[in-house]
């Protein structure tokens, strides 16, 4: 097998292809894309900023709500610049160093909203089996302590790969799938032999990904097991239902992420529109919707909107 040294191994650019296959309709493409980010951006901004002004809102589920709609707005504005520099100006072309930052930045926030959903798990956890520590467990330095957690955890897992990425050799075109950098997408195109990096990078997926899930999951069948033992009807009714802004939440974190993987590992003869709708919706879809159902599905949430907006209703 022929070793490529170091200096060899450095590829100067690649070409964000984006939608090809869509490429004479991309003014009016870009529309439902700045739709979608301008939702993402208010909503997330709006969330953040109702709960940092009510002082109602200065609970643990409520912090960890913040931390969740800060992360979604760096996913969204990880991917901004290379979508709109695709669809608007034509612009294909990435400088290698900028695609490996972006696609630090994409999975960085990717894995830290899944450790973000994992301690929101933990705090429905602690409120509905443990209702009396609730406040003693949950403290504003613990719930500090959490998120800094979160986000060192998914940087240092994710920092490797761009480093990794570097050492490859690029003998092939340079095209990549999509109109932002992904880690496999930018992998598939080394002729050097990847398997750590294809280890590493399948090692991290199940680090973060694959064993919040399992917490998650582990979290909500003792959730429901204490509900369970709760006598009146109508109480398991109330208890279920704070935990249903977060159940959607996972739900639409989770069933873009299966449906990406599935389709990576099995849907290789399927069009390329297919992977390139599905990245986008995986990337695109929590930021758009979890301040959506958080807003609806909130009456606190939307009372503090209400009342920073100068509006007055009865809800």
């Amino acid at each position: 097998m022929e070793v490529w040294n170091s200096s060899e191994a450095v590829v100067s650019t690649f070409i964000l292809r984006g939608f090809p296959e869509w490429k004479y309709i991309h003014p009016w493409l870009s529309i439902p894309f700045c739709l979608a980010y301008l939702i993402a951006f208010v909503g997330n901004v709006v969330i953040v900023s109702v709960i940092w002004k009510e002082s109602s809102l200065h609970q643990p589920m409520y912090y960890f709500l913040s931390i969740l709609a800060l992360t979604d707005l760096g996913m969204s504005l990880s991917t901004l610049p290379t979508v709109f520099a695709v669809l608007w100006l034509d612009a294909q072309e990435i400088q290698a160093s900028a695609c490996f930052a972006q696609l630090f930045f994409i999975h960085t926030f990717t894995f830290l909203e899944s450790s973000v959903l994992l301690a929101m798990a933990f705090d429905r956890f602690v409120a509905i089996c443990c209702p009396l520590h609730y406040s003693t467990i949950l403290t504003n330095s613990v719930i500090g302590k959490i998120g800094l957690t979160c986000l060192l955890r998914s940087m240092g897992i994710v920092l490797p790969t761009p480093l990794l990425l570097r050492r490859c050799h690029y003998c092939h075109v340079n095209n990549l799938s999509h109109a932002f950098c992904l880690h496999q997408d930018v992998l598939k195109l080394s002729c050097s032999d990847a398997r750590i990096n294809s280890i590493y990078g399948l090692c991290a997926v199940i680090a973060t990904i694959g064993v919040d899930s399992l917490f998650i999951l582990l979290s909500y069948v003792l959730i429901f097991n204490a509900v369970l033992g709760i006598a009146s009807r109508e109480e398991q009714r109330k208890t279920l239902n704070t935990c249903a802004s977060h159940i959607c939440v996972l739900l639409i974190f989770f069933v873009p992420v299966i449906g990406v993987s599935m389709v990576h590992r099995f849907g290789k003869h399927l069009s390329p529109t297919v992977h390139i709708v599905m990245a986008d919706i995986y990337l695109l879809l929590p930021p758009v919707l979890n301040p959506i159902v958080y807003s609806v599905r909130t009456k606190q949430i939307r009372l503090g909107i209400l009342r920073n907006s100068g509006l007055r209703r009865r809800l």
